[in-house]
């Protein structure tokens, strides 16, 4: 599973008590009636009160929210739950409030995925796509712990992401393998402290405070990508405590954690599409008249990469950056994300022949993110939670002789996916074993059968996982994230009537792309 990579930004997505009064817009509320663990009292029974979003001039986000009426607060969680008489730490919560009272169901946790990503901004999001049923939910955004405007987690790293394709050679990997170990070191020197309590089932834990706070016996749930593995992992942990939850592009929780594979043929098939939609227009992007042209533009820049890296603009990008830009640039269908990446391999195929270039400002996001410091604070925690969730394979000839293997069938996608990560190295192992999915909680499955980063045959491991579950299938498109961004009616139109009735369709159903 990756983190979430959609269109609109670089980064990657209910049956409460519906007497409970909206006087939660803008005061304090009591704790649910469910009795909490002993020694976490005072968190589920704590009172908040709600405030203006907005932190200084240039906060754009929280003016937004108060513009939209919007209400922000922090609540304060146990850093250690085993320990909840020490150490805490503080998460940040925004809440549009229901405006039609009178058919309320209750509060909806929000999550865009990730793992990390923000959230606190996501009310006004799904507010546009939940159109009319979106005035009988509250709708609350949740930066999870280590994430935005909670306690946050920086392991201080050079660079973005950390994803990377191990190279064409046994030298380019084991320069990987110092980078990698390199960021782990990091992070335990600037993080180490907190890095144990960065994982998925601390995160359900904190939900269910939140859903305490604010006075709910059951939740309604809604997220993407890693969102719909951390909704399953709420479920299963805190039975009888969600309403109605959509887990939109799900992957199965058998194969969450640090390694990529099983993504490779949804991507080269991603690939492939993308190279017939280009070879179409030619004469706008240059990159050859055919799929098979087109193919060999992207396979040359490879090349090239490797032979000697890229100068683009102020960058330089090299054999282990190239594949993941490909990587990432596949995985949507929509014709504004294609035109998007053909004008970025354009500039790439230009570095490649040795001409001075200028990256797109899409391609220049990207590479601005992945070569600086610059994403450090929001890959940092990312990484964090996949390393604290299932500990990863340390011995780095375990990955060399997986990418070895997997290159000659996924000469371009293998050696990204088998490649060695910071968590190979990482300091504080797993504190639990990865939760054991088996709840009969209802919900709505979105998924697209082309989705690259958590694969349709992953939609259908969780769909047999969770067994009170409904599977809503987006066919013949790529994409990731679905719901609301994407531009299918047929889904919306499914969603909103299941968020408005309830009720789970009576069979899985299918929308044709």
């Amino acid at each position: 599973m990756t983190p979430r990579t959609r269109t609109r930004a670089l980064a990657r997505r209910l049956g409460a008590l519906a007497a409970l009064p909206v006087l939660i817009a803008s005061g304090t509320v009591a704790a649910a009636a469910q009795s909490p663990a002993p020694g976490l009292a005072r968190y589920y029974d704590q009172h908040v009160t709600w405030t203006d979003c907005q932190q200084g001039a240039d906060d754009e986000q929280g003016r937004e929210l108060d513009r939209a009426g919007a209400r922000c607060t922090r609540i304060t969680v146990p850093l250690d739950y085993t320990r909840p008489g020490g150490r805490t730490i503080t998460l940040a919560l925004s809440r549009l409030a229901a405006t039609d009272s009178a058919h309320r169901v209750g509060a909806m946790m929000l999550n865009e995925g990730g793992p990390a990503e923000p959230t606190l901004g996501m009310p006004l999001e799904a507010r546009r796509y939940m159109g009319a049923v979106s005035t009988r939910y509250d709708l609350v955004g949740m930066d999870p712990r280590f994430v935005g405007r909670s306690t946050p987690l920086d392991c201080g790293w050079p660079s973005g992401m950390w994803i990377r394709s191990a190279g064409t050679t046994r030298a380019a990997f084991d320069g990987q393998v110092a980078l990698q170990k390199d960021l782990a070191e990091r992070c335990a020197r600037n993080s180490g402290d907190v890095l144990p309590y960065a994982n998925t089932r601390d995160t359900a834990r904190d939900i269910d405070v939140v859903r305490a706070v604010l006075g709910e016996r059951r939740l309604s749930y809604f997220g993407y990508s890693y969102g719909s593995y951390l909704g399953a992992v709420y479920a299963q942990m805190f039975p009888g405590r969600t309403d109605r939850m959509v887990l939109d592009s799900p992957g199965d929780p058998r194969v969450w954690g640090p390694r990529l594979t099983g993504t490779e043929e949804p991507s080269e098939r991603a690939l492939r599409a993308w190279a017939s939609w280009t070879a179409a227009r030619h004469g706008e992007y240059g990159l050859g008249g055919t799929r098979t042209a087109v193919l060999g533009t992207v396979a040359r820049i490879v090349r090239a990469s490797a032979a000697r890296p890229l100068r683009v603009g102020r960058y330089t990008v090299d054999e282990h950056l190239v594949p993941y830009l490909v990587y990432g640039g596949v995985g949507n269908d929509r014709d504004e994300a294609r035109a998007s990446f053909a004008s970025s391999v354009k500039v790439l195929d230009a570095a490649a022949r040795g001409a001075d270039v200028t990256p797109t400002p899409e391609l220049e996001g990207r590479l601005r993110f992945n070569l600086s410091g610059e994403g450090s604070a929001l890959v940092s925690p990312a990484a964090a939670i996949m390393c604290g969730d299932r500990a990863a394979p340390r011995d780095p000839d375990l990955y060399w002789d997986d990418v070895q293997r997997s290159r000659r069938r996924h000469p371009l996608f293998g050696p990204i996916t088998n490649n060695i990560g910071p968590c190979a190295f990482w300091a504080a192992p797993p504190r639990e074993q990865p939760t054991t999915i088996t709840t009969g909680a209802p919900a709505l499955l979105v998924s697209a059968t082309g989705d690259t980063a958590t694969t349709y045959r992953g939609a259908l491991g969780l769909h047999e996982l969770m067994t009170g579950s409904r599977l809503l299938t987006l066919r013949g498109v790529i994409a990731h994230g679905i719901y609301g961004e994407y531009g299918a009616p047929c889904v919306d139109a499914r969603v909103n009537a299941y968020l408005s009735s309830g009720t789970l369709p009576s069979r899985d159903l299918t929308c044709d792309g």
